[in-house]
């Protein structure tokens, strides 16, 4: 059949119907949302399967009915009170049934419903919706500690345009997303490029009005604003994208950034910003509150004139210039022992060392953003694409490391 992506105890999600081939749109929005992390169970197996055990993974269990399984709803009935006893969230998707139907599964437990044509991004809300009312299986000391959330700040900010900043940010934000698949932890990226950011495109997001909104009205800028301005990735990522207009990039005050900045770390562990190249007068702010903030550059004399003034710049504000890491895009291979030279005198001549080589990943990178997907789902085994999962499995590990030497 081609459908299982994945064994069940390997599964995020089952879906379970008399006949998911009846549900075509279906599995088209569960491959892209879900990325093969689900598995496709017969309806009169569902009750035994989740009795038999849920794996590590499982979250959420989707029951699909249509008109023919009203002739027996009980045994969708009793599938989705086993799933709600073994603490997994239940989404109906219901295709023809009646109004007394949908009434009776949706008191046996279900948590939400969606009728099949599902609209578009549908499916993708309710999940993130479910995950984000999920209740982890963590102790009361853990709880406690997750409710608040104290994220680490990331600005990439490219030193010249073309040089592959916004490339980085959302391939880091993307890999860190998939280390927390097996944690409580959350990441968001935010696109601070309110006039040509591209992260939405990057991602293929649709661009909220919602986000100008938020802009523009600072003094209604909480929680509940920044939820209605987010997006979402494949339920993993949360995403500011970049207004649907070109804005000024002063539209918004320093201390209006601050404010947004601290209520996406209260809800989220990595907090990745896209930054504009312009050095705007809230520049200085987004630096001060980040853990580390990433300078991408290349080889080249454009490059090496912007990071010299780029420095400048930070030394006469007296800016903690310390957290800022360059990282060079396109950088030499292995072999390349003149290009290796090149960049050896670039550091050199500014004074800076460049710690994060970032190979070039080729066409496969130009193809990814096209078409508007991270290179680990469209070029998994790219260069670059490695260089940065082991730079994400590096930010990851040393924020789980600190929290439990904290929690020591």
């Amino acid at each position: 059949m081609g459908l299982l992506k994945v064994k069940p105890n390997e599964a995020e999600v089952y879906v379970i119907s008399r006949q998911i081939e009846e549900f075509p749109d279906l599995i088209e929005d569960l491959n892209r949302e879900l990325s093969g992390q689900w598995a496709p169970i017969a309806l009169k197996n569902g009750e035994s399967s989740i009795k038999a055990g849920v794996g590590p993974e499982l979250e959420i269990a989707i029951v699909a009915v249509s008109k023919e399984d009203e002739s027996d709803l009980s045994v969708a009935t009793r599938v989705v009170q086993a799933a709600r006893d073994h603490g997994l969230k239940v989404l109906l998707v219901v295709k023809d049934v009646s109004p007394s139907a949908l009434h009776q599964l949706m008191r046996v437990g279900a948590d939400d419903f969606a009728p099949y044509p599902l609209p578009e991004g549908s499916l993708s809300d309710s999940i993130t919706q479910m995950r984000q009312t999920m209740k982890p299986r963590v102790s009361q000391e853990q709880e406690k500690a997750r409710r608040k959330r104290n994220g680490l700040v990331i600005p990439i900010y490219s030193v010249a345009g073309g040089v592959g900043g916004s490339t980085f940010a959302v391939n880091l934000a993307w890999e860190l997303a998939l280390l927390t698949k097996k944690t409580d932890k959350r990441v968001c990226i935010l696109d601070f490029n309110f006039q040509y950011g591209s992260v939405a495109t990057y991602l293929d997001l649709a661009r909220r009005e919602a986000i100008y909104e938020l802009i523009s009205d600072p003094a209604a800028l909480d929680h509940h604003t920044l939820g209605q301005a987010l997006t979402s990735y494949k339920t993993r990522l949360a995403v500011l994208t970049a207004p649907m207009d070109t804005l000024p990039l002063d539209i918004i005050a320093p201390e209006d950034i601050a404010k947004l900045i601290e209520i996406a770390q209260a809800s989220y562990d990595f907090v990745i910003i896209d930054m504009p190249q312009a050095l705007v007068h809230w520049f200085d702010q987004v630096l001060k509150m980040s853990e580390t903030f990433f300078a991408v550059m290349e080889v080249d004399m454009r490059s090496a004139q912007n990071c010299l003034r780029f420095l400048r710049a930070l030394k006469a504000e007296d800016l903690p210039y310390e957290k800022v890491q360059f990282a060079l895009n396109r950088a030499p291979g292995f072999t390349d022992m003149s290009g290796k030279a090149r960049a050896k005198r670039l550091a050199e001549s500014l004074g800076v060392e460049i710690n994060i080589m970032l190979p070039d990943g080729g066409k496969q990178v130009a193809s990814a953003c096209d078409e508007g997907a991270p290179l680990a789902e469209s070029a998994p085994k790219n260069a670059l694409r490695r260089e940065i999962k082991s730079i994400a499995n590096s930010i990851f590990e040393a924020v789980v490391a600190e929290k439990a030497a904290v929690a020591q």
